[in-house]
């Protein structure tokens, strides 16, 4: 029988990797699978060999003071992979910690061929990377197309898949006025995937929702959250007692929800795609500690830290980061939505024409579920 070991570092990972093996399981039912995954790899009967929280490290800081216990981790999950002994070892995304990992795999056992999903962001920072991946990735699997010159300059096998988040998927039904109070309009907050992530936006978060409950009374407060780190934003929310602040942590009923809101709140990341495609306005945030920004700011080769506005060249979607990320232009960027019905409009047409150009004519998990097929 044949083996695919599944490697993701995050929940959003987790949920890409996810798309494409449901759509590789379908014709190939004679294979084997293990994992670092998280709820959606689980979902689809998929072991995780342990929690995926307890490599979900962020920044350049956190990695210092936990360098050993990462560099332990990472040999573990070497070691179960070539215990495993797969035949194709499946990276997403998570490069600092999956690409790592591959590159031990590959001096193992070369036999293991490696395809990574999610290339790093070589366009933003560390071009010079490529040279050292392609010394053990076999085969690179690309969301946007501009990435492919990185890449062919270096003779690295890849291929444009596009991005599952942009695929056309049936939907169950779901009727959320049922859960949330239907007399109210939803905002979906999007406070990270990780703790530390949480922990520095959620008291921003608190006070904004304080800001709009003093000049607005129709709005409900959805907070998204992992099933891993609900505990912890409830925890939050009790400390501030609001009556129009709910939580939830199902997939489907995220979706539902989201689809559903008049506006979203976003940390920085791969969300902000899913918010674009559905067509609901938002505002980016993303603040790290001192040190970790200046360690990132004299790196990045970009203006930008979200997609759309890279793509763009230009702000489409509001970003508030570091010292411009507090409640008060948060909600000052937010009220000037809301009271504005075209510049809703405005934003939401833009964003749709920078997402047409993303999108491909095949489903990006048919055409990623083909490439690990190839390889097998």
């Amino acid at each position: 029988m044949k083996k695919i070991f599944i490697l993701t570092g995050e929940a959003s990972g987790d949920k890409l990797a996810s798309k494409v093996l449901k759509e590789f399981i379908k014709n190939n039912s004679q294979v084997e699978y293990l994992s670092v995954g998280g709820e959606n790899l689980k979902s689809l009967g998929i072991k995780s060999i342990y929690d995926l929280k307890e490599v979900t490290y962020i920044g350049f800081t956190n990695v210092i003071t936990n360098i050993f216990k990462i560099k332990k981790k990472i040999n573990e999950t070497v070691n179960s992979i070539i215990d495993f002994n797969p035949d194709i070892l499946f990276t997403v995304d998570s490069p600092d910690f999956t690409l790592r990992v591959a590159e031990k795999v590959k001096a193992k056992n070369p036999n293991i061929k490696t395809i990574h999903f999610v290339a790093p962001q070589v366009w933003v920072w560390r071009e010079g990377r490529v040279k050292k991946i392609k010394k053990f990735i076999d085969h690179m699997l690309l969301l946007f197309d501009f990435e492919k010159p990185y890449f062919d300059k270096e003779n690295l096998s890849n291929e444009l898949v596009g991005h599952p988040l942009l695929d056309d998927t049936a939907e169950s039904k779901i009727d959320i006025n049922q859960i949330f109070d239907k007399n109210k309009a939803v905002i979906s907050i999007f406070p990270g995937s990780r703790a530390s992530e949480i922990n520095i936006l959620m008291p921003i978060l608190l006070e904004f929702i304080d800001l709009m409950n003093h000049n607005y009374e129709d709005f409900i407060f959805v907070f998204h959250a992992t099933k891993q780190y609900y505990d912890l934003v409830q925890n939050y929310l009790k400390s501030k007692n609001f009556d129009n602040c709910e939580i939830i942590s199902d997939e489907k009923i995220k979706h539902h929800t989201l689809k559903k809101s008049v506006f979203a709140v976003a940390k920085s990341g791969t969300i902000s795609l899913e918010i674009c495609k559905l067509k609901i306005p938002s505002i980016i945030l993303y603040k790290m500690n001192f040190l970790n920004y200046l360690i990132v700011k004299s790196l990045v080769k970009v203006r930008f830290a979200n997609i759309i506005n890279i793509a763009a060249k230009k702000e489409i979607i509001p970003e508030l980061l570091q010292s411009n990320c507090n409640s008060k232009n948060l909600f000052k960027n937010v009220s000037s939505f809301i009271d504005d019905p075209k510049k809703i409009k405005d934003q939401v047409e833009k964003t749709q024409t920078i997402l047409n150009k993303f999108k491909l004519n095949t489903s990006s998990s048919i055409l990623a579920s083909k490439a690990l097929s190839k390889f097998l």
